[in-house]
């Protein structure tokens, strides 16, 4: 996600209009940065995808509507969707904090959480109602259901970092969201890529430095000038290194039909690929190089900003 400067960080100009925000505007910020999160499924008409486990043979077109995308091959876009409503929340209130009455932060957290809780829970109960009543099946939705606690966990953690912690600590939470931002992008493109266009394509290999790009401009606005920034950005370094290859990992694992009755082999297929992943620069080295390079382009143009700022003070 974009970094937002805090509102004590903003120069408190003239006309700006510092009146403390309803309860209700509150509450709205935060239920409108949950549906932003989740705009790329909303926009894509929300049908449940295809389920091998499914009781009924289904047309795609007529499987019922869900307002998260459950399935095995849809891990990523299930964790994008979350997170990124998170952050954006946290931006929100990080953004208006001087506009914000002292219960206003609560209200916000609220409407954001309360919309993905009601997702997975609609979720979760639609492809139940229409699973196989199976064993394979009450795995299959709770690990589902799992991987989206976990992402509402991690977006919760990045709401309260980017909104309330220090430049360092917000370094971080944003980190969560650049690297949620990438599938989220290409969420928008998914129904596309059926039609095999190539220019298609083309966009989604695009797709792949959304992420860099977005921590990159996160750590410039942080900054590197003191001992916790620089050690936030070599963590959030770190994270852009791990995270491509863990989702490589787990979509490599998860989407393979044959290892599906095999839980333990599915998660070793995993390790496996992840380990490898790992270390092909491809994936794990040229988004840590474009995150540098764009964040040492930013702290010199931040630098020359702020030294033209301080020669026309002295000259006037």
């Amino acid at each position: 996600m974009t970094a937002t400067a805090p509102a004590s960080d903003l120069p408190r100009e003239a006309g700006v209009d510092r009146r403390p925000l309803a309860w209700w505007a509150s509450i709205l910020i935060g239920i409108a940065a949950a549906a932003a999160g989740l705009l790329p499924w909303l926009v894509t008409g929300m049908r449940l995808p295809l389920q091998n486990l499914w009781d009924a043979q289904t047309a795609p077109e007529s499987m019922p509507l869900a307002l998260l995308p459950f399935s095995q091959y849809a891990l990523t876009q299930l964790f994008a969707l979350i997170v990124v409503g998170s952050a954006a929340a946290g931006i929100a209130a990080r953004a208006t904090r001087s506009r914000l009455t002292r219960g206003g932060f609560g209200l916000l957290t609220l409407g954001v959480l309360a919309v993905q809780v009601v997702a997975i829970a609609q979720s979760a109960l639609v492809v139940g109602a229409g699973l196989q009543q199976r064993r394979e099946s009450l795995l299959y939705l709770g690990a589902l259901t799992a991987v989206c606690v976990l992402s509402f966990l991690i977006g919760v953690a990045a709401l309260l970092l980017i909104a309330r912690a220090p430049r360092a600590g917000a370094l971080i939470g944003l980190t969560a969201g650049a690297i949620a931002a990438g599938p989220w992008v290409g969420g928008f493109f998914q129904p596309l890529l059926a039609t095999g266009s190539d220019g298609l394509y083309v966009i989604v290999g695009l797709i792949q430095w959304v992420a860099p790009v977005l921590v990159g401009v996160a750590i410039a606005w942080t900054g590197v000038n003191t001992v916790g920034r620089v050690a936030a950005a070599v963590i959030c370094l770190t994270l852009l290194w791990i995270a491509p290859a863990a989702m490589t990992g787990i979509s490599n694992a998860a989407g393979s039909r044959v290892l599906a009755r095999y839980p333990l082999e599915m998660i070793d297929y995993g390790v496996s690929v992840f380990g490898m992943a790992l270390f092909i620069p491809e994936i794990a080295l040229r988004p840590i190089v474009a995150a540098v390079v764009v964040a040492a382009v930013g702290l010199i143009a931040r630098w020359a900003w702020g030294r033209a700022r301080r020669e026309r003070a002295t000259a006037a």
